[in-house]
């Protein structure tokens, strides 16, 4: 039996006997007056809305009430266990936090996910300060990295760990609450949030942090960078930062998106953090080790970019990843989907002649805005311009897509459609569909806040259709488990991207939604036949499949996507901001 199977059942044990108010490391700030047999109860009211007697209140940034009980009126507002609102609660109510539920009577996890765990703990207990957990979607990195951090935490006596997810929070927080509280909270406190909400448990200490999605920290001059880098003490020495477990199965396009992974870089040379961070260049620190550490990099108007040269490319790959697998234990692990990669092909659209006009004189258009761009060198321009043209590009499309799902349907498959953008794109598309007759599940836009009834609308069926924006972190695949026991349906899943991503990272991830979990779901890439939108599905195709191969494979292709588009002068960030 792995340890990890056999600690987690001791730590099961344990969770029962929960600690009280005891935990807090912090005394709260200002707080509304308690009386005697009061509690101060923390509300999760959504932003605009007014409830009586909920009252908004600076030191803890959320709703709060005062009383002895929590009235009728205000339950649906009291935050579940292991989110934020609770933790919250339970600091500003020291000896008397909220009960714990007890995990869930038959959950097991899979042999693949404890032997995660196993590894997860190998390399915290040799003093090891991040693990990259790559598996493929699908593969079990959730409850993966629930189990290796309860594991880490048993090490070395942990108190808190935080989750931050992707959006949407109205699935990712609800996913990874409902897996912690399946499995146990192990004695430890949770708190699950998502990467917008950083700055709300800043100022609180963490003993093990798990990144899912961990790709969102590419680019260090975001203000998400500043906040991870406090609250994770990257640049802090090795035995005095939180154990990190970052998870994603897309790391990033090139060695210059991994930043997040310079704490495993460091050990993995037997160097101090300051050789691959700092709080004030933090970008140049890490690019001047990966230099001094063998990976070609040349100069570019926008700063150091990756070496061009394919046969250095692969030298460095394999020199990247090997910092991270060689380490003994190793500090990464990457494990392929037993059901294969996705089936990923083109779907040429006949343009009618109007069609073809209309398409060209935009193609025209597009060409023009962008070699002004170019010339004055105006990056806002020549992004907004290269938006402008996809978008429209897209609206000619709509009908043949609306067509080709309807006829998905009536073949008794459901459908997912991924669009970039709303209004040129999601709404026809949506309302054409309607308008023939079918129940179409929205996550986009207006939708966003209902994201997991218009998520199970189409997983039970309800919906044969769901068309939606965010690249990660929902399930649409057939046969999932969903909340209170019940099955999605297991109609055969098939998707179509009625915009090609240029990000190979976004697209792998889209995939993902329905191509997971043993079940095999191929995607199309639709294009106008005969223009350079073939051109670009063919190089994407081609991007989603190096995507996979955990990290740099992807870039060749968007050099050649925006070469393509006459954009190759622009920042790769600016054609890849989708991904984070």
């Amino acid at each position: 039996m792995p340890a990890s199977r056999r600690s987690t059942t001791t730590r099961r044990r344990r969770s029962s006997r929960r600690r009280s108010g005891g935990s807090s490391r912090h005394a709260p700030r200002e707080l509304p007056f308690v009386g005697p047999g009061e509690r101060l109860w923390i509300l999760d009211v959504p932003y605009g809305t007014q409830v009586e007697g909920a009252s908004w209140h600076p030191a803890v940034k959320m709703h709060v009430h005062v009383g002895r009980t929590l009235p009728g009126h205000l339950k649906p507002y009291s935050p579940g266990p292991h989110t934020l609102g609770r933790f919250l609660e339970n600091l500003h109510n020291p000896g008397s936090p909220a009960p714990v539920p007890e995990p869930t009577d038959g959950f097991e996890p899979r042999q693949n996910q404890y032997e995660a765990a196993d590894a997860i703990a190998a390399r915290a207990e040799v003093g090891g300060r991040i693990f990259l957990l790559a598996d493929e979607p699908g593969v079990g990195k959730t409850i993966s990295a629930v189990l290796g951090a309860s594991a880490v935490g048993d090490l070395r006596g942990a108190e808190r760990v935080l989750v931050v997810a992707d959006r949407p929070a109205a699935i990712t927080i609800g996913h990874w609450c409902r897996t912690i509280t399946a499995l146990g909270d192990s004695g430890l406190e949770w708190v699950v949030i998502t990467w917008d909400r950083l700055e709300k448990v800043a100022g609180h200490d963490w003993d093990v942090i798990i990144a899912d999605e961990a790709h969102a920290l590419r680019r260090t001059t975001t203000k998400r960078w500043k906040l991870w880098s406090r609250i994770s003490g990257h640049t802090r020495s090795h035995d005095a930062a939180p154990f990190v477990i970052a998870t994603t199965a897309t790391p990033g396009h090139t060695p210059l998106e991994l930043p997040y992974l310079a704490p495993a870089y460091a050990q993995s040379h037997g160097e101090p953090m300051t050789a691959w961070a700092s709080a004030k260049e933090p970008a140049n620190t890490f690019t001047s080790a990966l230099e001094r550490h063998g990976v070609g990099l040349e100069k570019s108007r926008y700063g150091a970019t990756w070496t061009t040269d394919p046969a250095r490319r692969a030298e460095d790959l394999a020199r990247v990843r090997s910092w991270l697998t060689d380490d003994e234990p190793a500090a990464m692990l990457h494990r392929a989907a037993p059901w294969g990669p996705v089936p990923i092909s083109g779907m040429p659209v006949a343009l009618t002649p109007a069609e073809r006009e209309a398409y060209e004189a935009e193609w025209g258009e597009f060409c023009r805005e962008m070699d002004l761009a170019r010339r004055g060198r105006n990056t806002a321009k020549g992004r907004a311009a290269l938006l402008r043209f996809q978008q429209k590009a897209g609206l000619l499309r709509v009908d043949s897509t609306v067509q080709w799902i309807a006829q998905q349907v009536e073949a008794e498959r459901q459908v997912a459609c991924s669009v970039e953008f709303v209004t040129t794109a999601a709404d026809p598309i949506t309302e054409r569909l309607r308008d023939a007759g079918l129940e179409v599940a929205t996550i986009y836009g207006r939708d966003r806040f209902d994201v997991e009834e218009q998520r199970l609308r189409f997983q039970t069926g309800e919906a044969k259709v769901c068309v939606f924006t965010t690249v990660a972190s929902i399930s649409l695949h057939a046969g999932e488990t969903l909340p209170g026991g019940k099955q999605a349906t297991t109609e055969p899943r098939v998707g179509i991207f009625h915009q090609a991503r240029f990000s190979g990272i976004a697209g792998r991830q889209v995939t993902g939604r329905t191509h997971r979990d043993h079940q095999v779901s191929p995607w199309h890439i639709a294009y106008a036949q005969g223009t350079v939108e073939e051109q670009v599905s063919r190089a994407m195709v081609e991007r989603i499949a190096a995507a996979s191969d955990t990290v740099g494979g992807d870039t060749e292709g968007l050099t050649d996507v925006a070469a393509l588009l006459g954009a190759d002068w622009l920042p790769a960030a600016t054609l890849t901001e989708d991904a984070g």
